[in-house]
């Protein structure tokens, strides 16, 4: 144990020496994690949706103007014609709203189709315009009592009754699934887990090779240390590098980006631990069986570039076809990607990454051992 711990922290204290390194394990990710997450913004929190609507309010008394703080309040955001946005549908206010509520008469506001349709929020929008009528209407009939027979609505009574708390509210959540990650909760463990996969192939699978072609690797063998401890070594000295590179991303994730990770944060270090084992041991065995130090680095830039795409880095799985799912779960990427989303997008605690774990656990013994086997000095 002795020699493997030796091997290990040398490697990391030379891979640290190279300043050319910083750039790749730290300046280079957070610079993805951070146009990724803007890139993939979401219109708030993915949990509580806040629709956009094209309003065209052709009234200019004081109920337009409270229906418009209602329709806010129940989680709609409005948009000037000259600034549609992504508007989904578009909500018109008629101009002789405020008298014919006023007056005691039917008063109605109506949809419009816009010509771009794209966010696909088209009902949750009904839904919230649903919610903001009837909370309208409850305001009109508090007013209403409050001014009396005969009395006259104005814009006093009408806000009183806004603001008296409501006695029955309405928690709606998501029922049977999990809202789908976006911002820099999508972009954060994302790029962590495909990061992680490359440097530690990438800065493995070069210097292993390096020192293959260089002889170090037979000087290392003329001293008393097996070749299970050497490889062991090369191992323990990678997942050191990538625990160090895990500990700056999740820092600047919490600090710079405001992603949450609350009390999951020994769950998220164990499944990245576990994962840079994964990742370590792939990069032993490529340099194991590539010679060539350019050749290596390639085909290690390609694989982990395959297995960020495929295991669902780049883009939310929740969109993405059924046969890239299941592509997904085969891989060491996709698990680690989906344990992530459990413990830091979704605030799932420890119970649901057990599953995860487990299968990580399998994919570091086999790549361990199929290093182990494959190792050449």
């Amino acid at each position: 144990m002795r020699h493997l711990l030796f091997v290990g922290h040398q490697d990391i204290r030379r891979l640290l020496r190279s300043r050319v390194a910083y750039v790749w394990l730290f300046a280079m990710p957070l610079l993805f994690i951070y146009f990724m997450g803007f890139a993939n913004r979401g219109p708030g929190d993915p949990a509580n949706p806040r629709p956009e609507v094209l309003l065209d309010n052709q009234d200019p008394g004081f109920v337009g103007a409270v229906f418009l703080e209602e329709l806010g309040a129940q989680g709609l955001r409005t948009r000037a014609p000259e600034q549609a946005g992504d508007a989904e549908r578009g909500l018109r206010i008629p101009a002789d709203f405020t008298r014919r509520v006023v007056a005691g008469e039917p008063a109605s506001v109506g949809f419009f189709d816009i010509e771009t349709q794209l966010s696909g929020q088209g009902a949750l929008v009904e839904l919230r315009l649903l919610r903001a009528v009837l909370a309208m209407n409850s305001h009109l009939v508090a007013a209403a009592t409050r001014a009396g027979a005969g009395g006259a609505l104005d814009e006093t009574l009408l806000r009183q009754a806004q603001a008296v708390p409501a006695t029955v509210v309405l928690d709606a959540r998501f029922a049977g699934r999990k809202p789908m990650p976006t911002g820099f909760s999508f972009s954060l463990p994302g790029n962590i887990v495909m990061y992680v996969m490359m440097n530690l192939l990438v800065f493995g699978g070069a210097s292993v090779a390096a020192e293959r072609n260089r002889g170090v690797l037979r000087r290392l063998a003329a001293l008393p240390i097996t070749r299970r401890q050497l490889v062991g070594g090369k191992i323990y000295g990678l997942v050191l590098l990538g625990l160090v590179q895990v500990g700056v991303f999740l820092a600047a994730g919490r600090l710079l980006f405001g992603v949450p990770l609350g009390a999951n944060l020994p769950a998220i270090l164990t499944v990245l631990a576990v994962y840079s084992w994964v990742a370590a041991s792939l990069g032993v065995f490529f340099a194991s069986v590539i010679r060539a130090d350019d050749k290596v680095v390639g085909v290690c830039i390609l694989v982990s570039l395959l297995l960020a795409a495929l295991g669902g880095c780049w883009w939310p799985l929740e969109i993405a076809p059924a046969p890239l799912k299941v592509i997904a779960h085969l891989l060491p990427s996709g698990w680690a990607l989906e344990a992530l989303h459990q413990l830091i997008s979704f605030g799932s605690g420890f119970g649901a990454v057990i599953q995860p774990l487990g299968i990580l656990t399998v994919f570091g013994l086999a790549a361990h051992l199929l290093a182990a086997r494959c190792f050449r000095l």
